[in-house]
């Protein structure tokens, strides 16, 4: 969604829906990249932000929307704070640039959940925060509620970055597949 116009139009889509709603803000890719017009930017703070059941910023993405610039977990939580101010349920921020485990944090302002998993020695991580969040709202659309569906959610993709997928010559994308992989592997004796 790179227009205010755009943004607009999904806004008032979910704000007509009842379904829980995941956004991932994709406003800066994982490479420090803007891929969010300027003038885009007040129709998420305002528009889609409040429609939000989940909202999964990435570090660069949360200073894009507030202004909180996050270099240790502490700053996490300030982060969680300035994006729940914005409007949505909960807050998923990825911790996923800080040093150490890959740590996410989950807030609604009331409840706080720690998601960890080890940092993976696996340079095929393309798509990660897309997969987070599609993963977390197919989840919710099982039925789990908001705190299970991330843990979920955050299982799947530790494994889909595990199991990584070469493709070309750069950086390759996570393996959706991962468990179809692993049934079979399991399956032959492997």
């Amino acid at each position: 969604l790179s227009s205010a116009s755009l943004v607009t139009t999904v806004a008032e889509l979910l704000a007509a829906t009842e379904a829980p709603a995941v956004v991932d803000p994709v406003g800066v890719s994982k490479h420090g990249d803007s891929l969010l017009a300027e003038s885009a930017l007040d129709a998420v703070r305002h528009r889609l932000m409040p429609v939000a059941t989940v909202a999964t910023p990435n570090l660069d993405e949360v200073a894009q929307l507030t202004g909180v610039e996050v270099r240790d977990e502490a700053g996490m939580e300030r982060a969680a704070e300035a994006v729940l101010a914005l409007g949505p349920t909960w807050a998923l921020i990825k911790g996923g640039h800080l040093s150490g485990d890959a740590v996410d944090l989950l807030t609604d302002g009331t409840e706080t959940h720690w998601y960890r998993a080890p940092r993976l020695d696996n340079r095929h991580t393309h798509g990660t925060g897309c997969t987070l969040a599609s993963a977390i709202a197919s989840h919710l659309a099982l039925g789990h509620p908001v705190p299970q569906a991330v843990g979920l959610a955050k299982e799947y993709l530790t494994g889909a970055i595990t199991a990584g997928f070469a493709l070309g010559a750069g950086i390759g994308p996570v393996d959706h597949g991962w468990r179809i992989d692993a049934g079979a592997k399991g399956s032959a004796g492997e």
